[in-house]
């Protein structure tokens, strides 16, 4: 029986146990060197996205069939072997989205019993975000879906512009958010004539930083609109509007607060919590006089507040107004109302299909994301730094 040494020590290791270690450790070698790029959609719209990605990255994409059964279920069929290999999921999030998440869990839980090594999910907006925070007696749905996704075998996420940064705790697996503002900012610069003359304004108080990290890398003025005509986000974050508005109760009262209820400090604390909360005008703090304004922020949704912004920078003397989102949802009516406002354009990326509401309003313009997406996997893969593709971005951005 031979003898080996390792680190200075010798051991036995007969002549049947050398061919079949180095043999099985080669072939897992071998078998991990690949990868393939699949897409879970089931509509041909938002499989655009998935081709440009794997025209950039010179593969062809991998061979599934996502459909619905005749009582809405999904089904998903790999037609090839994923075994060993880095498997990346790119999910783009149609009108409805409900469906596109089972397609995302359905198809990432067959390729994880299929034996994949890695299972990444390219999900470019990613859904539910808006909903991070708790409201009133609800539940906090995007830390739900995190948990969803890392059941279903996910082990790294690929996003971009999440509505809060903070998303990224809530999964127990790498998440890289990448950026769209160096493509938004590209497009400003080379596509609004006359950019110099351009204020970047942010359309309340909260998407300030957002608007600030844009004016500094342009090196152009800052506007911020205070005051809203619906109620913001940050309303309804904290909860319950206790105590109730009434005192005249039947039944259990609840908790009374511990002070006298004769002193003149809790009549004004009493009338305090009854007054209704009233949200001022709208005002903007920076000239936009003859100036061309550009609105900033990361989703463009429902599009009332963003014409309602566009009609009061109107009034004040913008003469040319632009928006500028990372993903264009617009829902519902949108593409109507934008087309009748005094918007001049609308920019968003293309993590979300939009082609109908571009037929729709010839004012929305589409920015290309593919090589930042494509650059992503081909990183992750090779094990290569990320931060080439963060340069350039704010802190705050």
């Amino acid at each position: 029986m031979p003898i080996r040494r390792f680190g200075g020590h010798r051991s036995l290791v007969s002549h049947s146990q050398t061919p079949k270690l180095s043999y099985g450790y080669t072939k897992m070698n071998i078998s991990r060197s690949g990868y393939r790029v699949f897409s879970a959609n089931s509509t041909t719209a938002c499989t655009e996205l998935a081709k440009k990605i794997t025209e950039r990255l010179g593969v062809e994409l991998g061979k599934s069939v996502v459909y619905q059964e005749s009582n809405s279920e999904t089904r998903v069929d790999v037609k090839e072997s994923v075994r060993g290999q880095d498997i990346f999921i790119i999910q783009t999030i149609p009108r409805d989205v409900n469906t596109a998440i089972m397609e995302l869990l359905v198809m990432a839980y067959a390729l994880k019993t299929s034996c994949a090594n890695n299972i990444i999910g390219v999900i470019p907006y990613f859904p539910y975000s808006k909903q991070c925070k708790m409201r009133k007696r609800g539940s906090i749905v995007c830390k739900l879906l995190a948990s969803m996704l890392a059941k279903a075998g996910l082990t790294h996420i690929i996003t971009m512009d999440l509505h809060q940064k903070e998303i990224q705790g809530f999964f127990s697996f790498p998440v890289d958010n990448l950026r769209a503002s160096p493509f938004l900012i590209q497009y400003i610069q080379e596509e609004i004539p006359d950019y110099r003359n351009a204020i970047i304004v942010a359309k309340s108080p909260s998407a300030a930083k957002r608007a600030q990290s844009y004016a500094e890398r342009l090196r152009l003025g800052l506007a911020v609109m205070h005051g809203e005509a619906h109620h913001s986000e940050s309303d309804m974050a904290d909860g319950r509007h206790s105590p109730p508005l009434s005192r005249t109760t039947t039944g259990h009262t609840g908790l009374e607060l511990p002070c006298k209820t004769n002193t003149p400090a809790t009549f004004i604390f009493t009338n305090f919590l009854m007054m209704a909360k009233e949200k001022p005008p709208i005002t903007v703090v920076g000239d936009v006089g003859g100036r061309i304004a550009i609105i900033v922020d990361d989703i463009i949704d429902d599009v009332e507040d963003f014409v309602a912004a566009a009609e009061i920078l109107k009034e004040r003397g913008a003469y040319k107004i632009y928006i500028m989102a990372t993903h264009g949802l617009l829902s519902a009516e949108a593409p109507r109302l934008i087309e009748e406002s005094a918007i001049d354009e609308v920019v968003v990326t293309n993590t979300v299909p939009h082609e109908v509401q571009k037929l729709q309003c010839p004012k929305i313009k589409t920015v290309d994301v593919s090589m930042i997406l494509a650059e992503a996997i081909r990183r992750i893969h090779n094990g290569e730094s990320m931060a080439y593709l963060f340069r350039n971005i704010a802190v705050d951005d």
